[in-house]
């Protein structure tokens, strides 16, 4: 396929493009820097300068382009988020910036259109004990502070799944760790000893960033339209033995224990370590998708890393 990648040289983005062209893909990539397309033509793609919150730059940027889907990857994180505002770019860019890429999807004649969603679209609080599938409620608004990341979480998905002439497929991943540098800067704090372990901890279910690019291969491939898939591991875990993996797997001492009340000084770490409890399912995307996670947890993906 002719697939438009936004968010090339992001962290799902950069293990993604060369996945990408190794499938025998050809990729148009978007990248906002001449640093960023000199990246996406190593890794054997076309650059395109863009910005996907501008408009008329991003349309007139593909004129002239042709394509069979877009891929939409563009956050704008470059490590775990401590407070809201750490979200808000983010948030905008799953509001707005879909909707500009599925303008350009149209423009450039694609009908696929796969995008990147976010466990936590089912909220952030605890979940029980059972696994959470695709079927369950997915960016329901709370009435507290996280609605606005919920709301845009959501209005990503109904948009993707709405629009007319257009196969949308929605991915929601886990919590992202492996080569990249949000993981990278995890184990270098562990090794400093400044990643404490929160008692009580939430659950929480990741995914390895390589297992997340080939889901997304296999998503563009064969994933349903009007469907979305939980992209995560086999193994959810307790935020504290992930904690503890990242300081194994960095070579650190064992992290500190800490009362969870200390982080509510940070009411969203607070929520993502302490008050959220998810076991997300990856039954379907096994099924559907023909996927399987290469690490069954981050205990093989960690040690890979260190």
């Amino acid at each position: 396929m002719k697939v438009v990648l936004a968010g090339a040289t992001g962290t799902l983005g950069s293990a993604l493009l060369p996945r990408l062209v190794e499938a025998g893909h050809s990729v148009v990539a978007l990248t906002r820097s001449a640093g960023g397309a000199r990246r996406v033509a190593d890794a054997g793609a076309e650059a395109v300068l863009a910005d996907v919150l501008d408009e008329p730059g991003l349309l007139t940027a593909l004129r002239g382009h042709r394509a069979d889907a877009v891929i939409h990857q563009a956050t704008a994180l470059t490590r775990t988020p401590v407070a809201h505002r750490h979200l808000h770019a983010t948030d905008e860019l799953r509001d707005t910036g879909t909707a500009h890429l599925l303008r350009a999807a149209e423009q450039v004649g694609a009908t696929r259109f796969v995008t990147q969603s976010f466990f936590l679209g089912y909220g952030y609080r605890d979940h029980g004990d059972g696994w959470v599938t695709e079927d369950q409620p997915f960016g329901e608004l709370a009435g507290d502070e996280f609605d606005v990341h919920l709301r845009s979480m959501r209005s990503n998905e109904d948009q993707v799944f709405s629009a007319d002439g257009i196969e949308g497929i929605a991915l929601r991943y886990g919590l992202f760790y492996g080569p990249e540098p949000g993981t990278r800067k995890l184990m270098d704090q562990a090794r400093k000893r400044m990643l404490p372990v929160p008692r009580p901890s939430g659950v929480t279910s990741p995914v390895h960033i390589e297992d997340a690019a080939a889901a997304t291969v296999a998503a563009l491939e064969r994933g349903r339209g009007g469907q979305a898939y939980n992209v995560v591991d086999d193994h959810p875990l307790g935020f504290d033995e992930y904690v503890t993996a990242l300081a194994a797997a960095a070579g650190a001492p064992a992290p500190r224990r800490v009362p969870a009340w200390l982080l509510r000084t940070t009411p969203y770490l607070h929520a993502l370590m302490v008050g959220t409890r998810i076991r997300l399912s990856n039954a379907k995307a096994k099924r559907e998708l023909g996927w399987a996670p290469r690490f069954p947890s981050c205990h093989e993906g960690l040690a890979a890393v260190g």
